[in-house]
């Protein structure tokens, strides 16, 4: 017999704005994104041969967030370690 549609095939349903390559209803087609394409000057960036890994290569913002994250993480742990040793101690009634 093999499987049955759940859902009869054809539907009236019209089409997902995203599914087409119209522009969206509302919006006038003239209007495009006029920003800067930064690819080119991130590539620069990230191919300069400076000894940093990839996750410090924009400097200070990268800096503190990598040290916020270690310094959370070893918190963390420190802290998992000290509970799991107070709730192996035994109790005393």
């Amino acid at each position: 017999q093999g499987l049955k549609p759940l859902a009869p095939t054809e539907s009236s349903a019209p089409d997902p704005i995203f599914g087409t390559s119209k522009s969206a209803p509302g919006l006038p087609a003239t209007d495009t994104y006029l920003g800067t394409n930064k690819v080119p000057d991130l590539q620069k960036v990230f191919q300069r041969s400076d000894g940093l890994p990839v996750h410090l290569k924009r400097g200070y913002p990268d800096r503190m967030l990598y040290r916020t994250t270690m310094a959370l993480t070893i918190g963390g742990t420190f802290y998992c370690l000290v509970a799991l040793y107070i709730a192996s101690q035994p109790k005393n009634q």
